[in-house]
């Protein structure tokens, strides 16, 4: 496979799984760190959406599955499938308690993108592929313009019932 389409395509599998999973585990609702809150409502004061400053808080100051997945992509890569992605998994969960956040997003996210990249390596898109995909989806987040991103989860975080009831 052509390695621009494989990295679009990892790139998109990267952020549907990173961010499809981050709403579902609740990373809009309510800051699970002390600086996810303050991160998110210094975006809302920008003109952000609340729940998507939230949720760009979250993946900032604790291993969630924006973590989970790039680690486990890195770690497949490294280590191979499955157990990268099993190593990626165990590291996020300890990065979580040493933040002392509760969730399971990171650890999710690392055998998630494990199962993915298995899958993915079929159609003939490496781990490789998927270290630069998450790359983009991160920047797509986290990157390019605040507000604007924090507007899209807080779209998603509605459309998932996940949208925060904090002010």
């Amino acid at each position: 496979m052509n390695e621009i389409i494989g990295i679009i395509i990892a790139a998109v599998l990267c952020w549907l799984n990173f961010v499809l999973l981050d709403t579902w585990l609740g990373l809009p609702e309510k800051p699970g760190v002390k600086g996810a809150d303050v991160i998110g409502r210094d975006v809302k004061k920008r003109g952000g959406d609340l729940s998507g400053g939230f949720f760009q808080g979250n993946i900032v100051c604790s291993p969630d599955a924006s973590a989970g997945t790039l680690l486990g992509a890195i770690a497949c890569y490294t280590i191979g499938i499955p157990a990268g992605g099993f190593i990626a998994a165990l590291l996020v969960f300890i990065g979580n308690r040493l933040c002392a956040d509760p969730g399971y997003a990171g650890t999710t996210g690392a055998i998630t993108i494990m199962i993915i990249i298995a899958l993915a390596s079929f159609i003939g898109i490496p781990p490789e592929q998927f270290i630069v995909g998450m790359v983009l989806a991160i920047v797509t987040i986290q990157g390019l313009n605040h507000p604007r991103a924090s507007k899209l989860l807080g779209k998603i975080a509605k459309k998932m019932g996940r949208y925060t009831d904090l002010t």
